[in-house]
């Protein structure tokens, strides 16, 4: 098993980096928000970072704080007008965002090297920085689902009618939801770009974009893990079955449909919900006997 791993040491890298993007489309599904600006937090962290270490030669960590703090910036700059649209209406216009983001990543080529990209930049990341990062996410997510602001974002992502009624704010929460999306998005992003040694705008586009919502609805739009999960099962799955390798994204959408018909919660999810019935069934055979 440690050989496998191993060998396989830069695929595993490659699921932690997916992870926190998908950590970043979690977020704002978790609080009731369509949002598709993941790619577009990315881009800008990834950028950002990059910069900061080819321009200015900074550190790992100065790099990656920089990404995350400018990607909870756009979140909040976002968040301002599109917490108060709804379903399609947030959807549209995060993916204009996006578009944005790309546009100017493509048209500023004296900052951002244009369609070229941006080249030369130092592999900083390994897979111990990565465990570390992941580790911190996990940790703050989890701290994060046991708060009042945890039970918010439930309660609004069932229904909102009944947040209101509590006397939860809707707008508020989701604007919240938007800068976490932002600051872990943007992280994800300095880590690709330390990871890659170069960056182009197309790497922040539609496959992207569909990448990370693929890892939420796969592996869980709930628990905490289902981002991890799904974002293991899309990466590895593909580079294990070589031939499959270069239908990457026909295989997400194959993953993606049967999950919808047969696991509507997603993995993690929908094996915790099993689980709950079991032992619910088992504690009332007990409780009759």
């Amino acid at each position: 098993m440690s050989n496998f791993i191993l060998g396989h040491l830069s695929l595993f890298e490659l699921v932690l980096v997916c992870s926190i993007l998908g950590y970043s489309q979690y977020i704002v599904l978790r609080a009731g928000v369509f949002s598709m600006a993941t790619a577009g937090f990315a881009s800008i962290g990834a950028y950002t970072a990059a910069l900061l270490s080819v321009r200015i030669d900074s550190p790992l960590w100065v790099g990656l704080l920089a990404a995350a703090t400018i990607g909870a910036l756009a979140g909040a700059i976002l968040a301002w007008p599109l917490a108060r649209l709804r379903g399609v209406f947030q959807a549209i216009a995060t993916l204009a965002f996006v578009q944005i983001v790309i546009s100017i990543g493509l048209y500023w080529e004296s900052m951002t090297g244009g369609a070229l990209g941006l080249n030369g930049i130092p592999k900083l990341v390994h897979f111990g920085h990565l465990l570390l990062v992941m580790s911190m996410v996990l940790y703050v997510l989890i701290t994060l689902s046991r708060t009042g602001i945890g039970r918010a974002f439930d309660i609004i992502r069932q229904d909102e009618t009944v947040a209101v009624s509590l006397g939860i704010s809707v707008v508020k929460y989701q604007r919240l939801a938007f800068v976490l999306s932002g600051v872990l998005g943007g992280l994800g992003g300095g880590l690709m770009a330390y990871r890659n040694y170069s960056l182009v705008p197309e790497d922040f586009g539609f496959p992207l974009l569909i990448s990370a919502l693929s890892f939420v609805v796969l592996g869980g739009r709930i628990a905490v893990f289902g981002p991890l999960v799904g974002a293991l099962i899309l990466t590895l799955l593909p580079e294990l079955a070589r031939p499959l390798a270069d239908y990457r994204l026909a295989v997400n959408g194959v993953l993606m449909l049967l999950a919808i018909i047969y696991w509507p919660y997603g993995v993690v999810d929908t094996l915790s919900l099993h689980w709950r019935q079991r032992r619910a069934v088992r504690t009332q055979v007990e409780a009759r006997s």
